[in-house]
């Protein structure tokens, strides 16, 4: 991945690991569901077109 999209994975997974508690030992599962967050909200960008993909 390049620097700007993990910036915003790992700022996304700590605020994921914040509301959830802070909870030790699970920095891989906050990690994997800010990708999958940021994914999502890509895919149904209305500024996406096909040349983009």
């Amino acid at each position: 991945m390049n620097r700007r999209i993990d910036e915003a994975v790992a700022a996304r997974a700590y605020e994921l690991w914040e509301q959830a508690g802070k909870p030790e030992g699970r920095d891989e599962d906050f990690w994997r569901l800010a990708e999958q967050e940021l994914l999502n909200e890509d895919n149904s960008s209305p500024r996406r077109t096909p040349d983009t993909l």
